[in-house]
């Protein structure tokens, strides 16, 4: 006997999303720094911006695997 096709669990199918748009804002934020964006830190110390962009880049590429990876053992 055959199983049924497997459905996704909502909550994990809603946790990708939350991680997916998660990405998109770390997006967002690399594009503010190729527009020259700067950013302080409370105590208005500037934030060392190549370093960010360096972590952001890093943080999307780790992201889009992960993503993919889930999306495979979503279906």
């Amino acid at each position: 006997m055959s199983q049924p096709p497997s459905t996704p669990d909502p909550a994990a199918v809603a946790a990708l999303e939350r991680f997916k748009a998660q990405r998109v804002t770390a997006i967002y934020r690399l594009d503010l720094i190729a527009k020259g964006a700067v950013i302080s830190y409370e105590d208005g110390t500037p934030v060392d911006m190549a370093s960010e962009k360096a972590r952001l880049e890093q943080m999307v590429a780790d992201m889009d695997r992960r993503i993919a990876q889930l999306e495979r053992t979503l279906g």
